[in-house]
């Protein structure tokens, strides 16, 4: 069985601790991505990343993006969105469907 794990700042990401969900807080790039890869490594199926650290590990977020496990989902801080989480589905959809249906 996989687990899930969330990747952020701490304000965003406390909260999923309630939901049993393994809250992992970074506050730069460098560690960022050395979580994530870590994490990766450890039987996690789904990690959810905040849009802010994200933008901070592209080249990580590509590289996982061309494997199946773990899933890699961007989701809005506390700060708002960035709107790339959001972008990152329509390209999906319009890849899978052949255009942008969203």
């Amino acid at each position: 069985m996989f687990k899930i794990a969330v990747v952020g700042d701490k304000d965003s990401v406390l909260a999923f601790k309630a939901l049993g969900v393994d809250v992992f807080t970074v506050f730069d790039g460098d560690e960022a991505r050395r979580t994530v890869d870590t994490i990766a490594r450890d039987n996690y199926g789904i990690i959810f990343i905040t849009e802010q650290i994200a933008s901070l590990i592209p080249d990580t977020i590509d590289r996982y993006d061309k494997e199946i496990i773990p899933a890699v989902i961007l989701i809005p801080s506390n700060q708002g969105t960035l709107n790339i989480g959001m972008n990152r589905i329509n390209e999906n959809v319009e890849k899978a469907v052949g255009s942008n249906i969203l």
